[in-house]
């Protein structure tokens, strides 16, 4: 998840309210300080911090607390939503009859996220794609974009040798424009000069394109917002596209100036597989930024392939305590199409699961390496061996860790780490609210533990 340090620093600024039963003064000023310092280290502008900290200030003063909850809850409540309100609503987006066109500067990642969108509207809503690439003076941008979208069956059209943008626009408008989306991907420069005005006028023209979209790197921080406004004042940015947004201090800034100018974000990238772009909605962005979790984006990751019936019956194994290496195995299967530990551990509360949702990005990846690694060994075990893990002896590890190319350390280490999860889910069974966040996030009104 992008910001990570922000969490943390959020995390410590409400800890500071820890123990304490009633608001005073003074702890909601040392509250405030300390969430200054956290938004301005994550790059939010100066304006939007003194905003954001004097309307939290007063609201942990004047606004009265629900009755229960505790003063860190209550507080951690209204950053999130002081949060949400400075980023915005969701830009709503139609998803048929589309022609987008793509702006930005060089080396924002705009053809990748074209083809990112081309295949989230394939993914998401089952549409005919086709996309442009107008780039005429970056080498390579035709066959890369191909590249990014072979297997998807979405139409590229191209002229490599051709010099004149407008011109392949409006041939390809000839080729692929009757596709439900039409997206189309053009040049950048190091700045917006003259040519490059002149040249993005024309394909605006040509294209009158329903949506305009700019691509930003998140790591230009808070240049973000003149860099929006300047093209939103050339073409009319109708969206932005905030990209790289993983791994980098200054991701609040570019969302914070973005959120500023008349061309609110639509989509956020994070991650260089096609598959690495999600809708932005500041509530579910927020949520998941602050370790609260977004269960209903967890669900939108999963791929249409993935069998909703087998994931219900795994589901229901699972939290009855009735956990074999079968089971793990299935666990990992379907985790291994959905996205990357990082990816779905962002999406789960910090508290689920034992808190594994708060683990370090270097934990993550660990747990990572090790599923991939643990898928290897058990394709070296018999059916039997995996549905009755009881059986696996020193005999049968050693002859598993010889055929899957592993040490017999590495195979107890599996069968430690299905021990564990088996003790954590029969935990679980009797913890109503982890049942009731399993029930949420399966969208089910109660599940039977009593499965055979």
């Amino acid at each position: 998840m992008a910001l990570e340090g922000f969490k943390n620093r959020i995390l410590g600024s409400v800890g500071l309210l820890k123990g304490k039963r009633k608001v005073d003064e003074e702890s909601v000023k040392d509250l405030s300080r300390s969430l200054r310092r956290a938004l301005l280290e994550a790059d939010f502008n100066v304006r939007q911090t003194k905003e954001i900290t004097e309307r939290i200030e007063r609201r942990m003063l004047e606004d009265e607390k629900p009755p229960g909850l505790k003063l860190e809850t209550h507080a951690m409540n209204l950053i999130y939503s002081e949060l949400v309100r400075i980023l915005g609503p969701p830009r709503e987006i139609k998803p048929h009859n589309e022609t987008i066109l793509m702006v930005g500067l060089y080396g924002q990642g705009k053809t990748t996220t074209t083809a990112k969108m081309a295949d989230w509207w394939r993914r998401r809503h089952g549409v005919k794609v086709g996309v442009i690439e107008a780039d005429v003076h970056r080498p390579g941008a035709y066959q890369q974009l191909c590249q990014l979208l072979e297997g998807t069956n979405i139409e590229v059209y191209g002229e490599p040798d051709e010099k004149d943008a407008s011109k392949i626009v409006k041939n390809g408008l000839k080729k692929v424009g009757n596709s439900d989306v039409v997206i189309i991907d053009t040049a950048g420069r190091d700045s917006l000069d003259d040519e490059l005005r002149q040249e993005l006028i024309n394909i605006a023209e040509i294209a009158n394109a329903t949506e305009r979209f700019l691509v930003i790197d998140a790591q230009v921080g808070q240049a973000a917002g003149k860099v929006a406004q300047t093209f939103h004042d050339l073409v009319g940015v109708t969206g932005t596209i905030v990209t790289k947004l993983d791994g980098t201090a200054r991701g609040g800034g570019a969302l914070s100036a973005v959120a500023t100018t008349g061309a609110p974000i639509v989509f956020v990238g994070e991650g260089e597989q096609v598959k690495d772009l999600e809708k932005f909605e500041s509530d579910r962005f927020i949520s998941r930024l602050l370790g609260m979790g977004d269960i209903k984006g967890l669900i939108d990751l999963a791929p249409g392939d993935l069998d909703q019936e087998e994931a219900m019956r795994l589901a229901q194994r699972l939290m009855s305590g009735r956990f074999t290496l079968t089971d793990m195995y299935s666990q990992m299967e379907m985790m291994s199409k959905i996205g990357t530990v990082d990816k779905l551990m962002s999406h789960l509360p910090d508290t689920m699961f034992g808190g594994m949702g708060s683990l370090g990005r270097g934990q993550k990846k660990q747990m990572q390496q090790n599923l991939e690694k643990y898928r290897v060994i058990m394709d070296s075990m018999t059916q039997q061996e995996k549905d009755e893990p009881l059986l696996l002896k020193h005999s049968r590890i050693k002859r598993i860790a010889k055929g899957s190319g592993c040490t017999e350390k590495e195979v107890k280490d599996l069968i430690g780490q299905w021990n564990k999860s088996k003790k954590m889910m029969k935990g679980m069974k009797g913890d109503r609210k982890m049942r009731r966040q399993m029930q949420s996030m399966m969208n089910v009104d109660d599940m039977d533990f009593d499965l055979g």
